[in-house]
């Protein structure tokens, strides 16, 4: 399926700044389950622009402004080709095999990165307690069951509320106001799977969400976040606990990391008055084939 995605993103300053320096990471991936047909940025004022590829492998625009100005929009258009997993089978060992595997040394130190807590992802008592509780079914069977029970448990005993939280919650915030948004049930999504010693990591980008809407077009669209857990024997699988769902064609990936720090779409700094505000746009379609 071929998906279109326009993103714009505006910042209005009360009085002119100077020698802002910006990182815009808003580029789709290219991997085995979508391929990024087209992809352009431009950005106001007209400066150029610099790339290069992350840590993570994440695509990275960046660019900066010496001259004051009170106004930058940055936009981007994309065309991604999505496909759906095609997964023969979500268990290649038995249950015993798996969990070895995950405790063995050789994968805990490939994996290190998406096994250890971040600022926004972190173990508590409450978690903890949490991840067990979801893990008492007697007919568990694999790790991708166990990583699926964990993406339901989120889902059903959690509130999606977008007033609840800000990009600065941690999981232990999320946990106490059982709600919050999709950034906030990713990172408890991740700190659940790592107290298990699955490797887990945040992903960014778009959901298709066009034609659930009843018909009506007018509905608010924005980027969407998700979680990526590594399956001994398979690799990384995609899981939504927002919307307790696989990642299908759906889901367009810009990029990957530990946490929300990892992949902000765009972050940078200036010289100036500190007020300012935000304003953003996202449009996702499904193009005809």
């Amino acid at each position: 399926m071929k998906i279109q995605i326009s993103h714009m993103t505006r910042y209005r300053y009360e009085a002119p700044v100077f020698n802002s320096v910006n990182e815009v990471r808003l580029t789709p991936r290219t991997n085995d389950r979508q391929s990024c047909h087209h992809h352009s940025v431009f950005i106001n004022p007209t400066v150029p622009l610099f790339t290069y590829e992350d840590y993570f492998g994440n695509r990275v625009y960046s660019f900066s402004i010496a001259d004051p100005h009170d106004e930058i929009v940055i936009k981007t258009h994309s065309i991604v080709a999505t496909y759906d997993e095609k997964i023969e089978e979500v268990q290649q060992y038995p249950l015993e095999e798996e969990l070895r595997i995950l405790s063995s040394e050789q994968y805990q130190n490939d994996f290190a990165e998406y096994l250890t807590n971040t600022a926004y992802t972190f173990l508590t008592p409450d978690i903890k307690a949490f991840t067990e509780d979801t893990q008492n079914s007697p007919d568990v069977t694999s790790v991708y069951q166990i990583i699926e029970n964990i993406s339901g448990a989120i889902y059903t005993q959690f509130k999606y509320d977008p007033e609840a939280t800000d990009v600065h919650t941690t999981v232990a915030d999320t946990f106490k106001l059982k709600r919050g948004v999709c950034q906030d049930f990713a990172h408890l999504m991740i700190s659940m799977c790592k107290s298990l010693g699955i490797p887990a990591r945040y992903v960014s980008g778009y959901h298709f969400v066009g034609d659930l809407q009843g018909g009506h077009a007018d509905f608010e669209q924005a980027s969407h976040a998700w979680v990526e857990a590594q399956v001994p024997g398979i690799g990384w699988l995609g899981f939504d606990p927002t919307n307790n769902g696989k990642v299908n064609w759906r889901y367009v990936k810009i990029g990957h990391g530990r946490d929300y720090k990892d992949i902000v779409p765009i972050k940078g700094s200036y010289r100036g008055v500190a007020n300012q505000t935000l304003e953003i746009a996202v449009d996702v379609q499904k193009l005809e084939n």
